[in-house]
C-alpha cells in the first residue's frame, strides 16, 4: 500500500479545522505538546496534518482522532440526539506551538 502524495487547497484546509477544543482534558496535552481540533466526520489523518501544518505553519509528528457520538436528551418531552462529533488530537514537534487564543 503506497502513500499516494495528495495535496488539498487552501479552502478544504480551512473547513477540516472546524474549531479548538478547550476543556480541561484538552488544555492538560499541551505540555505534551498537543492541540485537540473539532473535524468533520469525513477528514483523514493526512488530510489533518496537511491542514494544521498550512494553516499553522507548524511541524506535526502525529494524529489521532476520535468520534464522539451523539446524546439522546429530551427537551420539552421531546426526545433529540446531538450530532455526532470528530476530534483530532495532534501532536507537534518538539520547538513548535499553536497558540489557539489567537484567530487565524
Amino acid at each position: 500500500m503506497s502513500k499516494a502524495a495528495t495535496t488539498i487547497d487552501k479552502a478544504r484546509m480551512y473547513d477540516i479545522i472546524r474549531a479548538p477544543v478547550i476543556t480541561e482534558k484538552a488544555t492538560m496535552g499541551a505540555e505534551f505538546n498537543q492541540v485537540t481540533f473539532k473535524v468533520p466526520l469525513d477528514a483523514t489523518k493526512p488530510e489533518i496534518k496537511q491542514a494544521i501544518e498550512g494553516v499553522f505553519d507548524v511541524k506535526v509528528t502525529a494524529v489521532n482522532t476520535l468520534i464522539q457520538k451523539g446524546k439522546v436528551k429530551r427537551f420539552r418531552g421531546t426526545i433529540g440526539k446531538r450530532s455526532d462529533v470528530k476530534k483530532a488530537i495532534v501532536t507537534l514537534a518538539e520547538g513548535h506551538s499553536i497558540d489557539i487564543g489567537v484567530g487565524v
